[in-house]
């Protein structure tokens, strides 16, 4: 039994082995269930986003008058806020406002702190001992009292608060992007690069940032989940999306105040939040195990 199954991995290892890195990382994500449930979750809420218009039920900033607080029912399935404005609609609209927050905070974060991170680890010396002094300042302070302090700074409003989070991400791209860029430039190829006449700069874009690939990709994914979670709390804290605008985080805000009497105002959004998290993270798992070198013999 013990033969077969290690003839079995083998034999799985084998056909993986044939294939391009692409189909190859998709393999290995299709075999754990939890990170598909996470891809699923995120396309269900892309979908929200890119369809929003043709799927709510009515338009996000539309008032019901009669209807304020209406608990869910046929008419209203996820019931209505303060206002009469249908909850299930502003939850669809407001996908587009979280997921948007998220690329950008990443983009942000990643277009920043990647190329800071190649260069301290390539440089080393003084320019390493800078940039990296420069992060640990940054990580010294709790990352969601850093991102209020600077979308405080910036003021209330929705571009801002995707600035705050993106600048409190670029330490850690830049950490691990210099881990990487240590490990990588002592290696043969780099030092064959280097012999053939390759200049600094064609060594990190062709040979190191390549190679940082695969831990980046895993890193992105999981700040998304991070990325929405501070977005929330900020327009939360009313320093993001401001009225009307249909946000999680600020629909948990308005609806608190009369969370005895209208739960739904509150828990659906929580609980759109809770789900978008949850999707990230079981991908960012997911992809973190198929991206894994040391999982590459056996599947």
């Amino acid at each position: 039994m013990v033969k077969a199954g290690i003839g079995e991995s083998f034999g799985r290892a084998a056909k993986v082995r044939g294939l391009s890195p692409q189909l190859e990382m998709f393999y290995r994500l299709r075999r754990s269930p939890l990170s598909m449930i996470g891809g699923l979750i995120i396309l269900v809420y892309a979908l929200a986003a890119i369809f929003a218009p043709f799927i709510a039920p009515y338009d996000p900033a539309e008032q019901h008058w009669g209807d304020q607080l209406s608990p869910p029912s046929k008419k209203f399935l996820l019931g209505t806020d303060w206002y009469g404005r249908d909850i299930l609609s502003r939850i669809i609209y407001g996908s587009r406002i979280s997921l948007t927050i998220g690329v950008i905070a990443v983009g942000v974060g990643a277009l920043i702190g990647i190329p800071l991170g190649a260069i301290a680890g390539y440089a080393g010396g003084r320019v390493d001992e800078a940039v990296m002094r420069l992060m640990d300042i940054m990580l010294a302070f709790p990352s969601i009292i850093l991102a209020i302090a600077i979308a405080a700074t910036l003021g209330q409003s929705l571009h801002n608060l995707m600035i705050a989070v993106g600048i409190v991400f670029i330490p850690g791209y830049a950490r691990i992007t210099r881990g990487t860029t240590l490990s990588i430039k002592e290696q043969d190829f780099v030092e064959a690069a280097k012999a053939i006449g390759l200049t600094d700069r064609g060594i990190i874009a062709k040979h190191i940032l390549p190679n940082c690939i695969p831990t980046i990709v895993v890193l992105m994914t999981l700040d998304m989940a991070v990325a929405i979670l501070y977005g929330a709390g900020l327009s939360f804290l009313g320093l993001g999306a401001q009225e009307p605008t249909a946000e999680w985080g600020s629909m948990l805000a308005q609806g608190r105040r009369f969370l005895p009497e209208a739960w739904w105002a509150s828990t659906f959004p929580g609980l759109a939040i809770m789900f978008a998290i949850l999707g990230f993270n079981l991908l960012g798992d997911g992809l973190r195990d198929a991206l894994d070198p040391r999982l590459r013999g056996l599947v």
